[in-house]
């Protein structure tokens, strides 16, 4: 065997397990898709097909519109969504900044407590949570769905260990032009880290766009349902065993993730490994 085949092994097992992976999370996708435009008749057929014998798509996705309000679920997403990126940005960039920039007693105990609170699992805190929004009184409102998520222990350390890899000089330099602390994080820091902030973006907006268990606790209205329990309702109230429009109504609700992520995958990967690399 030549030199040139030995070392191009490496390269073709990684491809090969790289595809087997990719064929592995993508199939479920594109089973969804499939049957999302298969008639009720066709999605039980014991033999296999992604392709459906006759083209059901336009009344599966119009049903999953009109039977239950699936669009007003991906608004309220939407909403929610924002309002928590916006105010996990607000918050966590110049708590990363401290972390990062500046010298003060216990800010390495302070940035070992992000640490532990990256590996506590959100469903651990959802009983305190929901007493505290109880005596808030905001359980059953758009706060509750969004108050819980103010602070990202990811957020801070993806932001503290981005932040770590601008050169201290650029700090000093903006302390001599007369900036404030705060105003070197909005005005340096954070347009110096728009790869870090797109990639938490996606991470924040895909984990609080398909939560389940919170808005489960916090909310009764339907009028404030996120898309994931649209999705239940409409299965248990309309559906039933009518798995068509289920899964139109699944992709519709799954589309604007893949369209995200297809879109920022470049800055995505950017942010996750530029602190990595210092």
């Amino acid at each position: 065997m030549s030199a040139t085949r030995l070392f191009a092994l490496p390269a073709i097992l990684r491809h090969s397990v790289l595809l087997l992976t990719s064929a592995l999370i993508l199939v479920p996708f594109a089973w969804m898709v499939s049957l999302s435009i298969k008639p009720p008749g066709e999605i039980f057929r014991a033999s296999f097909s992604f392709f459906p014998a006759q083209f059901h798509g336009a009344e599966n996705y119009t049903k999953a519109i009109t039977s239950v309000p699936l669009l007003h679920y991906i608004g309220n997403g939407l909403l929610v969504c924002a309002l928590i990126l916006a105010l996990q940005i607000l918050v966590c960039a110049p708590i990363a900044y401290a972390l990062a920039k500046l010298n003060f007693r216990g800010r390495d105990l302070l940035f070992a407590l992000v640490l532990i609170g990256l590996l506590l699992p959100h469903q651990v805190l959802s009983l305190p949570l929901f007493i505290l929004c109880y005596q808030l009184g905001i359980l059953n409102t758009y706060a509750a769905l969004v108050f819980p998520y103010i602070v990202s222990p990811f957020g801070v350390f993806l932001f503290r260990q981005f932040f770590k890899s601008i050169p201290d000089d650029v700090v000093h330099a903006a302390r001599l032009d007369g900036l404030s602390e705060l105003s070197i994080v909005w005005k340096i820091m954070v347009p110096m880290s728009l790869p870090a902030i797109l990639a938490f973006s996606i991470f924040s907006v895909v984990g609080h766009w398909n939560d389940l268990f919170w808005p489960l606790i916090a909310v009764r209205d339907g009028s404030l349902m996120p898309p994931p329990i649209g999705i239940m309702a409409f299965k248990n109230a309309e559906a039933g065993n009518d798995y068509g429009p289920l899964m139109a109504a699944s992709t519709l609700v799954v589309a604007p993730l893949l369209i995200a992520f297809l879109a920022a995958q470049k800055w995505f990967v950017e942010g996750m490994t530029t602190g990595a690399v210092k």
